[in-house]
């Protein structure tokens, strides 16, 4: 258990250093967080748990500001860095060092890939991999305040304990099953997309935006970047600044004058009046922008519900993923087996690939939907008091039955 654990508590730049050093030839990096998000820009990194072959530590981030020694060992050398759902984790390591970590491997995605539920909360999957109940107690301790108890740290550092022993259990089973490769490839992928979140700007991601037009969207554009600076500069979440559905609406007006601005209905209420000015002047910058760059209108792709061909299809994908041992939730969403089933119709045609044909989903989806289609599957009920109740049955099309 964490409480007999003995680690280092880091907080000096020094000791910090020395921890890397002694650990630079490492076989694996444990590594996990603890940060408070709310109203706040960016989450503040309040702590790091590391676990490594020769020693556990746990940095105090609130003391030791510059972090860029733990990053660079973090992302150089051999090692195999592992973790858990660590959307934040990662994103604190590339905004700092624009790198990532080195090898690295989420306990949560690989477990999804050999049939545990996904997303898996870390006590939950720690308890089915290794049998090992994780405490719960500090899940609402406020980070920020110091000094920390013996028993805070002891909570976070079981974050990282278990991970080296987990990561074997596996890694066992993904090598049984011929899928390292498959979290491989999907560990690039995801780390890809959380890249293009600092490095592109996201403003397409604003509610309400799939119907309006380029000149709208240039509106849309130029407040969400001002948005984006000025809760940076305010360190306050960007909704806060400016809600959503008010950035579309400016954008539908279409206007640059502060009186049709406070107009607008709750606006009074819901933003600064300090803020009139720079809303004002991001409007006049879209305004003033020259059509040949105003941004591509959003190509909306239209739904398929497929009734109760799109359910038999989803329930075939649910058995066919029991069977193959992978949860269905990694492989793929109703929405996007309707749509491939659509577009195999010939009622729906899509921009691009689907996702669902491409790479190791292929392995698995690969000729589902055709067989669906086809009428080659046929599903029965196996045994009523299994966990897997439901058995898929493929049918010969040359057969006369």
């Amino acid at each position: 258990m964490a409480n007999d654990t003995q680690f280092q508590h880091i907080t000096t730049l020094e000791a910090l250093e020395e921890f890397c050093s002694e650990n630079a030839n490492s076989e694996y990096v444990g590594f996990d967080t603890e940060f408070v998000s709310e109203n706040c820009f960016r989450p503040l990194l309040c702590l790091i748990q590391v676990s490594t072959d020769k020693a556990y530590a746990i940095i105090d981030t609130l003391v030791i500001k510059d972090l860029t020694v733990f990053w660079n060992w973090l992302c150089d050398g051999d090692h195999i860095t592992i973790v858990h759902a660590a959307r934040e984790e990662f994103l604190f390591c590339f905004r700092d060092v624009a790198k990532r970590p080195a090898n690295l491997f989420d306990i949560q995605l690989a477990a999804g890939m050999i049939g545990c539920e996904y997303p898996a909360a870390y006590g939950n999957l720690v308890n089915r991999m290794i049998g090992v109940t994780v405490d719960k107690g500090e899940t609402r301790t406020d980070w920020r305040q110091r000094p920390l108890t013996d028993r805070q740290m002891a909570y976070a550092l079981e974050d990282v304990v278990h991970l080296w022993p987990v990561h074997n259990q596996l890694k066992t089973k993904l090598e049984q099953l011929g899928r390292v490769d498959w979290v491989r490839c999907e560990m690039d992928q995801w780390q890809g997309a959380l890249e293009k979140t600092i490095t592109h700007p996201q403003w397409r991601r604003v509610s309400g935006i799939a119907r309006l037009k380029p000149a709208q969207l240039a509106i849309v554009k130029e407040l969400w970047l001002w948005r984006n600076e000025e809760a940076q500069r305010k360190d306050r979440t960007p909704k806060r600044v400016l809600a959503d559905d008010l950035i579309v609406e400016l954008a539908r007006r279409g206007t640059s004058a502060p009186a049709q601005i406070r107009a607008i209905r709750g606006f009074g209420n819901r933003v600064q009046k300090t803020s009139i000015e720079g809303i004002a002047a991001a409007i006049e910058r879209a305004l003033k922008m020259p059509k040949s760059d105003y941004p591509k209108r959003i190509t909306s792709t239209k739904t398929i519900n497929l009734g109760l061909l799109g359910q038999f299809i989803t329930t075939a994908l649910n058995v066919l993923c029991r069977s193959e041992q992978i949860s269905s939730s990694i492989v793929g969403t109703a929405q996007e087996v309707r749509d491939v089933a659509a577009m195999r119709l010939g009622i729906l045609k899509l921009s691009e690939k689907p996702r669902l044909l491409t790479g190791w989903r292929a392995e698995i989806v690969g000729q589902l939907i055709d067989q669906v289609l086809e009428g080659r599957v046929a599903i029965r009920v196996d045994d009523p008091k299994s966990d897997n109740p439901l058995k898929m049955e493929y049918i010969d099309a040359n057969s006369d039955d």
